[in-house]
């Protein structure tokens, strides 16, 4: 790691924590401290909490922990007992002015979150929320998989499919600018379509932001077709592809049609073997010369 990269971390640890006010002497208008309220936090998340579990969820020194239990303890906040099943476990709970300090912090907190997040148009929410919970899998890679909900295309995110599509292909194929010309021509196809009943579209939302796509659109009376399917990298192994022609599929089938196809193209194995896992059949291939490659093309279809 590189000198320039320490010092970027540490300017923003720097930032967030004057942006966030712990470093002044109390946090959130309060006589409290940073750890302090983070311990009624905790506590006031149930009844009684063993220390153990409490220092275990904080990532704290257990000495350093008892020396705040006993500060709170003394400002009448919380008390400590032992456990009735192991004198040698202590257990912790907030008294009612300990409840009534953490419900002060609970509503400051809440409100001043509120007010940062309100500061954002709604574009903006979602990339700040998709960059924290971005942050939080890198430093903590057993942190539990990210929620992901399919929904149509909000106002804007029909630009983000050509676009991802433009640069995702080209680094990762090494495809020109013909194949964006592409995707945008078939995006620009179901935009202007009327037929809200035989088309659709889905964007697959990961932590607030797109990360990846679908479309079925009208063949011909009895055909649908399966058209640019796209995981984003960050989301890849969720499960989101099988998830995306699942739902394709499940479209085509309610309205009507007998066959869904898709055209695909060698190199794309990993969208091969998505295809092949939905019951779909390699029909036909041909070889051709698009987006500045020699490929082979290939016509994959099942039954609805």
């Amino acid at each position: 790691m590189h000198g320039d990269d320490v010092a970027a971390v540490r300017d923003f640890n720097r930032f967030y924590t004057r942006s966030i006010g712990v470093l002044g002497p109390g946090l959130l208008r309060t006589d409290h401290s940073l750890t302090e309220a983070r311990v009624l936090y905790e506590l006031g998340q149930g009844d009684r909490t063993e220390v153990t579990d409490l220092r275990r969820r904080m990532g704290i020194d257990g000495g350093h922990l008892s020396r705040v239990l006993a500060r709170l303890e003394r400002k009448g906040l919380v008390a400590r007992e032992r456990t009735p099943t192991d004198a040698r476990r202590q257990r912790a709970r907030l008294t009612g002015a300990g409840a009534d300090a953490f419900a002060t912090l609970d509503r400051r907190s809440g409100d001043e979150t509120a007010e940062r997040l309100a500061a954002l148009d709604a574009a903006g929410q979602r990339r700040l929320l998709s960059a924290l919970a971005e942050v939080r899998r890198l430093l903590d890679p057993e942190a539990s998989a990210p929620a992901a909900v399919l929904r149509p295309p909000r106002p804007g995110e029909l630009g983000w499919v050509v676009q991802r599509h433009g640069e995702l292909y080209a680094q990762e194929y090494g495809w020109d600018a013909s194949f964006e010309t592409l995707v945008a021509g078939i995006v620009a196809g179901y935009a202007s379509s009327s037929d809200a009943a035989r088309e659709a579209a889905w964007i697959a939302e990961v932590d607030g932001a797109p990360a990846g796509c679908v479309f079925c659109m009208r063949k011909d009376d009895a055909t649908a077709q399966l058209r640019l399917l796209l995981v984003e990298p960050r989301a890849r192994g969720l499960g989101l592809g099988a998830r995306l022609v699942a739902e394709c599929l499940a479209f085509a089938r309610a309205a009507r049609y007998r066959e869904l196809m898709l055209w695909t193209n060698h190199p794309l194995v990993h969208a091969r073997r998505i295809y092949e896992r939905a019951g779909f059949a390699l029909v036909s291939e041909e070889p051709h010369r698009s987006f500045g490659h020699d490929l082979v093309g290939q016509v994959w279809s099942r039954p609805t």
